[in-house]
């Protein structure tokens, strides 16, 4: 699919086309994914604008390959670099956009806190400003008066994202986890429905309190375990400063945005152990680019 991304009308059809596919997943269940005992997911950890570390995801993806091949995306928006004093982090939201229609079913892209703060206009930063002001800069500065438009087109994929990504043998990924303080408002059941407006919302919104927590303990991951009758964790939502590292006893955390940004290659057959996925992590930056 060749899509325009400087062009608007393009560029909101992408965005629409590739909502109505995440909605209409047919291994989506409310607001998650579940994958089944067979094949291969390829895990990956925050993004952030990190292009050349998506196109080698992209090649060990290797979706061509068949249907029983996956991917899991997150974080995608809200870079460290500009362009003319904007973000233009939007295109890798588009070209992303292009994979889940050519490849329906494969490429799983979890909500992350910075798409979601973008969806609400809420602050965020990375060190460098408010990430959803240079956001919306970047729309304009391309865009022009149509830059709402796109905006809109954009909000409406964000909120068709799925909060995780359930394996048949009891691995939940997700960009991060209800923190243990936060258990009275959060609904545990929010994975299990579709989601409504107030759940996008802080401070007691679902999904907010899903994409947001921090703050863990041994017996609140495995309370969230039984609850949603898992084994393990893999999520982003943190610095990790050798790209994969254990956690907690149940918990992995991935990062792939940086020098030492890593992926997970899984076999979907296998039962998950923290040992098992740690090590099989592969570092970024000792993959080739792919040609193409």
């Amino acid at each position: 699919m060749s899509v325009d991304l400087q062009n608007a009308e393009q560029t909101i059809a992408l965005f629409q086309q590739a909502t109505t596919a995440l909605r209409d997943d047919p291994r989506r269940e409310g607001s998650l994914i579940r994958l089944p005992a067979e094949g291969q997911l390829l895990i990956s950890g925050d993004l952030h604008d990190q292009v050349v570390h998506l196109e080698k995801i992209r090649g060990m993806a290797d979706l061509a390959s068949g249907p029983n091949r996956h991917v899991l995306l997150q974080e995608l928006i809200h870079g460290p670099r500009l362009t003319h004093g904007c973000d233009l982090s939007y295109r890798m939201l588009g070209k992303v956009a292009q994979e889940i229609i050519a490849y329906p079913g494969q490429v799983h892209v979890v909500m992350g806190n910075h798409e979601l703060s973008q969806m609400t206009r809420s602050g965020v930063s990375k060190g460098g400003g408010n990430s959803v002001v240079l956001f919306n800069d970047g729309l304009g500065l391309v865009f022009g008066e149509e830059w709402t438009a796109v905006a809109e087109a954009i909000d409406d994929f964000v909120a068709a994202l799925p909060l995780a990504v359930i394996t048949a043998n009891g691995l939940l990924c997700s960009h991060s986890l209800p923190a243990a303080n936060v258990m009275e408002k959060f609904d545990p059941k929010v994975l299990d429905r579709e989601l409504v407006d107030a759940d996008f919302h802080g401070p007691w919104g679902s999904a907010y309190l899903m994409v947001w927590g921090r703050r863990f303990s041994e017996e609140h991951l495995q309370r969230l375990c039984d609850l949603w009758e898992v084994t393990h964790f893999c999520v982003g939502h943190a610095w990790v400063e050798m790209g994969v590292e254990p956690a907690w006893s149940n918990l992995v955390a991935i990062n792939s945005d940086h020098e030492r940004g890593a992926v997970i290659p899984w076999d979907l057959s296998r039962k998950p152990s923290v040992e098992d996925l740690v090590s099989s992590a592969r570092y970024l930056q000792a993959i080739g680019s792919p040609m193409a």
